[in-house]
């Protein structure tokens, strides 16, 4: 069975990037929600359009985890079974600091529906890039999505959602500091990933 690691962060922590990145230098697959898919396409495109003004939190957390339905049965399912390693740009924990933290929806809830739609499929790693919500709002280009729009205050929470879930759960999560530039958040990642495989190595050996 191979390895699951989300890349996750909120929107202009350059998740997307590391997330390629740190494929590439694992010899993993990489892969992304949402979107990933042909049905995916359809949904990140209802999600993204600020047209959209009208979607409600309850539909929009519904359309996400349906793209996460069809991303685990199309690419992460069969990958993993195969023992390929996967890196991907978002994964559940996304839907919890998104939806759970920064719409307000229950996490139980949330978390129920996930376990469906990916058949209780669950990172071995989540990886947060942290960084401050002014940073990530200077990085925005001039035409933001439906979750860029969000302002201040919505990415505020979604970020405090992370890092309360990487504060609980440690043994599952690693924080590294998006602020720099790409090569030096690169970097970070990199030290942070090998310590994290070393220990693994580590566990195993002491059994």
């Amino acid at each position: 069975m191979g390895r699951l690691i989300a890349v996750e962060g909120i929107d202009g922590s350059g998740k997307s990037t590391q997330a390629r990145l740190l494929a590439d230098s694992l010899g993993a697959m990489h892969t992304f929600q949402f979107g990933a898919t042909e049905i995916g396409q359809i949904i990140r495109k209802l999600l993204l359009d600020p047209a959209n003004e009208t979607l409600s939190d309850r539909s929009e957390a519904l359309l996400i985890i349906a793209d996460k339905a069809q991303h685990v049965a199309e690419i992460v399912g069969p990958a993993l079974t195969a023992g390929q390693d996967v890196v991907s740009d978002r994964f559940t924990a996304s839907t919890l600091a998104y939806q759970g933290y920064g719409r307000g929806l229950d996490l139980h809830e949330l978390e129920m529906m996930m376990r469906f739609a990916t058949g209780a499929i669950e990172p071995d790693l989540n990886l947060l890039l942290d960084l401050p919500v002014e940073l990530a709002l200077g990085r925005q280009g001039p035409n933001p999505d439906r979750f860029e729009a969000g302002g201040s205050d919505f990415l505020e929470r979604v970020r405090n959602g992370y890092l309360a879930m990487a504060d609980a759960d440690p043994d599952r999560w690693l924080v590294v500091d998006a602020s720099g530039s790409e090569e030096q958040v690169s970097a970070h990642v990199q030290a942070a990933m090998q310590a994290w495989i070393t220990g693994l190595s580590r566990d195993v050996s002491d059994k």
